[in-house]
């Protein structure tokens, strides 16, 4: 059978891919950089996208715990891990480094892409369910669409992810656009997958994956918290001190919102905010589970979130004007810098309907802001419109914020076309994937490539005059 090695790039709808290499392409790139850089540079993004980056970040709850003996602990879970996937004490290698700038986070490098022979027994997965695999996930049952007919534990398959949608649940076979992602073992009966009651558990366990990664289902869920790099830096760069209120505006499924009660010490108060009542429940397991007590979780809708009928500080939303010292607002975007993501069905209009909320969630960050406080924010996309064209918007729209320096900032400076000034680009963090292709597979240190090779993420930091 054929080896495969890597994926094509994304897949996007072609006025999607036109919309982000106008992006990529604007006339204040090109006067900086040959149109033939630009391109490159535009077509290594939709590469990188497709793939996972090439080390898995985790978190560490040093609130409980130090580095050393998190790391400590983290090694000798995974090397059981790998012993009771096969491999002989003396084969087992596990390593963890340490981010040189980050104080709690632990950087695992991920092999891949390799080369792995498809089989002719196959299995489909959706797509959420198939990038869950390229970062180091069995396939759970439920996210199993296709299998063979006769199907049985211990079988070995050749797991597809259904790049566009199209395959129908319980089929046999599936001849529509797909990606190899990898061999496993099947742990379930087909009869037991495609029920009426939805199936649970693992329905295969990844032997060969195209990306050799570990899972972390279950490992220290206490004192490891996985979570890509940029969104560990929100927290750092928000800086929250112990004893004061902070307010998450979107915080579903609650990382970033965990993370500042343990920079805080726990010392304070941490407002949680989303219009999901299952999103809630979400954030309070987590907190739960990382001994957390400082974090207010409430199912309200951020943009009504401030009230000028109120004239004192109220323990839910909404709120009075001014009740925050500081305020993250990790806005709803467009998504396209998670990775790897190897479709997107969106059309240009959906890409394109984000930015109208985030600036209404702004003009109520800004309201709940105190003065003398720090505003933070953030979204997982590479758009220009979402990001540094919000930046220009919100400093022209409120004369009260200011662009502040960010710490740490391990990232890119912000992209040109949005008529902000090169201080202000300076200022702004981006970390935008196609700028790390050129690290791999090189002699830079590890931390370098891990800085660069992120999902697409961007982060401000404005302080209330």
């Amino acid at each position: 059978m054929e080896e495969v090695s890597i994926f094509p790039i994304i897949s996007l709808k072609p006025e999607v891919t036109n919309y982000l290499k106008g992006v990529f392409l604007n006339k204040e790139v090109l006067a900086a950089s040959s149109h033939k850089e630009a391109e490159r540079r535009f077509q290594k993004l939709l590469s990188c996208l497709s793939h996972p980056p090439s080390y898995t970040c985790v978190r560490a709850s040093t609130h409980l715990a130090s580095l050393e003996e998190i790391k400590r602990k983290l090694e000798e879970e995974l090397k059981k891990q790998q012993q009771m996937c096969g491999s002989s004490a003396e084969e087992v290698q596990v390593q963890i480094l340490p981010h040189p700038c980050i104080p709690d986070v632990l950087l695992l490098p991920v092999i891949g892409p390799r080369h792995v022979k498809q089989l002719s027994s196959e299995l489909v997965v959706g797509a959420q369910c198939g990038s869950a695999v390229l970062r180091g996930a069995h396939v759970f049952a439920p996210g199993i669409l296709a299998s063979p007919k006769y199907m049985k534990p211990g079988d070995v398959v050749s797991v597809y992810s259904d790049l566009e949608g199209k395959c129908t649940r319980g089929a046999t076979s599936f001849q529509g656009k797909k990606v190899f992602v990898g061999n496993g073992v099947a742990q379930m009966a087909r009869a037991s997958i495609f029920t009426d009651k939805p199936p649970k558990g693992i329905g295969v366990q990844m032997v060969e994956p195209l990306y050799q990664s570990y899972s972390f289902d279950g490992v220290l869920p206490s004192l490891v918290f996985l979570q890509n790099l940029p969104s560990v830096v929100v927290g750092h760069v928000l800086a929250p001190r112990p004893g004061e209120r902070i307010l998450d505006m979107c915080a579903a499924p609650g990382g970033k919102t965990c993370h500042i009660a343990a920079l805080m010490g726990d010392q304070g108060e941490v407002v949680a905010l989303d219009k999901i009542r299952n999103k809630i429940d979400k954030i309070c397991q987590n907190a739960k589970l990382l001994h957390l007590h400082s974090i207010k979780a409430f199912c309200f809708n951020s943009v009504q979130a401030v009230s000028e009928d109120l004239a004192q500080e109220t323990e839910g939303p909404p709120f009075p004007p001014e009740s925050f010292d500081r305020v993250l607002l990790d806005a709803p975007c467009s998504g396209l810098g998670q990775r790897p993501n190897m479709a997107n069905t969106w059309s240009l209009k959906e890409v394109c309907s984000y930015q109208p909320l985030q600036r209404k969630l702004f003009h109520t960050a800004v309201r709940l802001l105190k003065k003398g406080g720090v505003l933070v924010y953030s979204t997982c996309t590479v758009t220009l419109a979402e990001n540094e064209e919000q930046v220009a918007w919100a400093l022209d729209t409120f004369p009260c914020l200011s662009l502040q320096p960010q710490e740490p900032h391990i990232g890119a400076e912000g992209m040109l076309g949005a008529g902000l000034s090169p201080e202000q680009l300076r200022l702004l963090q981006r970390f935008s994937p196609e700028l790390s292709w050129d690290q791999m597979n090189t002699a830079a240190p590890f931390h370098c490539r891990a800085d660069r090779d992120t999902i697409g993420f961007f982060i401000a930091k404005f302080l209330k005059n």
